[in-house]
């Protein structure tokens, strides 16, 4: 890998904390590698006279954003269901959408409209840039997010579960609408970037494989040169890079996102999505954002006490 001269180090350290500072919330500003990677636990579900789940009465805190560097709300990503799944049971489909709908509503106060697509439900936002920061912290989550537009798309399927797919679904949401609406400066809600970044569903990747597997091979050389082995290829749609452990993970996470590249991780694995079909330039600049970021991370190890701070729990 290519070293970093030490004259330049501070400044590019500088530089990537003065991105860090721009793009996430107050309260996580200053404190690059201290986020507490510990969840404060699954609320307790609470229901209201008719039996029906009452959401807006059920959190009044959040774990520290996993766009942060905090805890993901799921351990391992949540991912789309095929059209044909959806066809099997519409009925039950149409159940888990309407009590998507319904919590939402509830808790995010956002309109609900028809996804683009079966297994897809379409949240309406206020702009391109909500959208857009909203789909990476709700990616960060480990929920998958899409983007049409203003509008956020988030999966659903006839077999989520109240108590796990379909909370997982209104927390993450709610979770990055309230960091969105509370904790962002107006400059900051437009930093997210206005790049459409979508992993590949199963479906997609059926149709075309010959160019699906071009543009997985494409984003893994992009990444081999940080000099870091591919996990095994466990989710379609995605690229997992192993880090030499969680603390890594977070703060190359941080880095990645900031330069305005989707990602999210599992512990000690960084994921980046991958498309349908091939793109050689932007598996170049991934390429290049993440070498670049990993070589500051090996390069500042004997300094990384000035990137370590407090955040408050929340």
């Amino acid at each position: 890998m290519k070293s970093i001269d030490h004259k330049d180090l501070a400044g590019e350290l500088a530089a990537l904390d003065v991105k860090v500072n721009a793009l996430l919330p107050p309260r996580y500003q200053h404190c690059y590698t201290s986020v507490p990677p510990t969840s404060m636990g699954s609320a307790e579900l609470r229901y209201d006279s008719e039996g029906k789940v009452a959401w807006d009465r059920i959190w009044t805190t959040f774990c520290d954003l996993a766009l942060a560097g905090g805890p993901p709300h799921r351990g391992t990503l949540l991912e789309p269901v095929s059209e044909a799944e959806v066809m099997t049971e519409p009925r039950r489909y149409g159940e888990v959408v309407a009590e998507i709908s319904r919590a939402i509503g509830l808790t995010a106060s956002l309109p609900v409209v028809n996804g683009y697509a079966p297994g897809w439900i379409g949240v309406r936002c206020g702009g391109l840039e909500e959208a857009a920061w909203l789909q990476f912290a709700v990616t960060a989550e480990n929920v998958s997010a899409r983007r049409r537009h203003n509008v956020l798309q988030l999966p659903a399927g006839p077999a989520f579960r109240v108590q796990k797919e379909i909370k997982n679904v209104v927390v993450a949401l709610l979770k990055a609408s309230h960091y969105w609406d509370g904790h962002l400066t107006s400059a900051q809600q437009t930093l997210a970037g206005k790049e459409v970044w979508e992993a590949a569903t199963p479906t997609e990747a059926a149709a075309t494989p010959a160019e699906y597997e071009t543009a997985m091979n494409e984003m893994e050389n992009g990444l081999r040169a940080a000099e870091l082995p591919m996990s095994p290829r466990r989710y379609t749609g995605w690229v997992g890079v192993e880090t030499t452990g969680e603390e890594e993970a977070v703060w190359l996470l941080r880095a990645v996102l900031v330069e305005n590249v989707l990602a999210r991780r599992e512990g000690n694995v960084l994921y980046i999505p991958v498309n349908a079909t091939p793109s050689p330039d932007r598996a170049a600049r991934v390429g290049r954002v993440f070498s670049r970021v990993r070589n500051l991370w090996l390069a500042s190890t004997p300094r990384r006490s000035v990137w370590r701070g407090s955040a408050r729990s929340g």
